[in-house]
């Protein structure tokens, strides 16, 4: 039997029971009292039950967690319609039991069921317990015990639905009043040329009311639990563009959007009034790119208004690479992990370097984002990253004056 994992590696508990250690303790104590082979829980979906978790011996009677089968050839579909009785003590002998495909799929000799409801009362799926074995020691106790159980777990369950629901809930109404009151700051970071330290460029990020939201990947993330994040991001993306005009003409305004938000008409609509204004979109990478040419294709009437594509996190994985290679960026941005001491550790100025000549090769400017220090600085110099961008700079801020960093506009990291 396997169970789903979250990315810190502990058991991650769905809705549905999946993974959920409170659930496996009360299934093996249902078949430890009974005397059971399997227990297990199923949720009805479409016509199918769909086993969500088990224990026991799983593998001697063919129960396989997260398979679906028919609900219409089930013990379980009868037990809920009331044409089969909760406990059977031998299901080849009974007269309904022993004519179906799934008494001999699953060798089911024994078997106790009862519906667990969800929390608006409805029968949500069934608590089984089987045995390969005929088992006359059952009785109706027995069943009366596996019903108290299926309550325990549909209300166990029932919370935890009730309680996400609640959450989703409860960040779409934030979600939406953010984007009904227009409630997004736009700060910006300088990007400097590292030869004289010349802004050349801002990077324009969102921010939010810190009691709403304390990072702003925390209202991205929210948004996309309630499906409103490419709402959020044009929103965002509006803002932003407000600064062009505060923006010598000379300097480039780098500006956040997902893969999904850039593909959007209306990223476009408001991106394209802006052509030849030296706009340059860094696609930030929520979820896998499932089809670059398409990405591509979206990209392309961007591309030739004048507007230029930047990639993040280059040497961070594979994927980044990957990322890189589909989309042949304008800018790629050196991922953090290998600015971060690289004045001390040989193999970062050595993955560093090669990145130098690839992005040359490609006609692509390299960007080290994450510098913190003079020596950090000195060394990516040094290698011949020609620009920058970090805390030593300066850190995210509202821009100052009608016209931010009017200092310094020549080359763009851009081109």
């Amino acid at each position: 039997m396997s169970t789903a994992t979250s990315a810190a590696g502990s058991p991650a508990a769905g809705a549905d029971g999946s993974g959920d250690p409170q659930i496996e303790r009360l299934l093996d104590l249902a078949r430890t009292y009974l005397g059971m082979e399997v227990a297990w829980l199923s949720r009805f979906s479409g016509g199918q039950q769909v086993i969500t978790a088990a224990t026991g011996l799983t593998t001697g009677m063919n129960v396989t967690v997260g398979e679906g089968t028919e609900l219409a050839g089930s013990f379980c579909a009868r037990v809920v319609a009331g044409t089969l009785p909760a406990l059977i003590t031998d299901a080849r002998r009974h007269p309904v039991t022993r004519e179906l495909d799934v008494t001999r799929e699953l060798n089911i000799g024994s078997y106790v069921g009862a519906p667990w409801r969800d929390a608006d009362g409805n029968v949500a799926g069934m608590l089984c317990c089987l045995s390969r074995s005929a088992d006359p020691d059952l009785d109706i106790p027995a069943a009366r015990y596996m019903s108290m159980l299926a309550d325990l777990i549909g209300d166990h369950l029932g919370s935890a639905a009730t309680l996400a629901t609640r959450e989703t809930r409860q960040a779409e109404a934030v979600v939406r009043d953010i984007l009904r009151t227009s409630a997004v700051r736009t700060v910006v970071q300088p990007v400097v040329r590292l030869a004289d330290g010349a802004t050349v460029a801002f990077e324009a990020l969102s921010r939010f009311e810190p009691a709403t939201f304390a990072t702003p990947d925390r209202a991205f993330a929210a948004a996309a639990v309630c499906g409103l994040s490419i709402d959020l991001e044009l929103l965002a993306l509006e803002h932003a563009l407000r600064l062009r005009d505060a923006l010598p003409a000379e300097m480039w305004l780098g500006i956040n959007l997902s893969p999904e938000a850039v593909s959007t008409s209306a990223a476009r609509d408001l991106l394209l009034p802006h052509a030849g204004r030296r706009i340059g979109v860094e696609l930030t990478e929520h979820t896998p790119v499932g089809d670059y040419d398409e990405l591509n294709a979206h990209l392309a009437p961007l591309r030739a208004a004048g507007i230029q594509v930047v990639v993040d996190d280059a040497g961070a994985g594979f994927a980044s690479l990957n990322h890189i290679l589909q989309l042949r960026p304008d800018t790629i941005k050196l991922d953090i992990s290998l600015v971060r001491g690289v004045h001390q550790d040989p193999v970062r100025r050595a993955l560093a370097r090669s990145l130098v000549g690839f992005a040359g090769e490609i006609g692509a400017a390299l960007l080290a984002e994450g510098v913190e220090t003079p020596a950090e600085r000195d060394a990516l110099q040094e290698i011949g990253v020609p620009f920058g961008q970090g805390y030593l700079w300066g850190r995210p801020q509202a821009p100052s004056g009608s016209r931010p960093g009017a200092a310094g506009v020549s080359p763009s990291p851009h081109r």
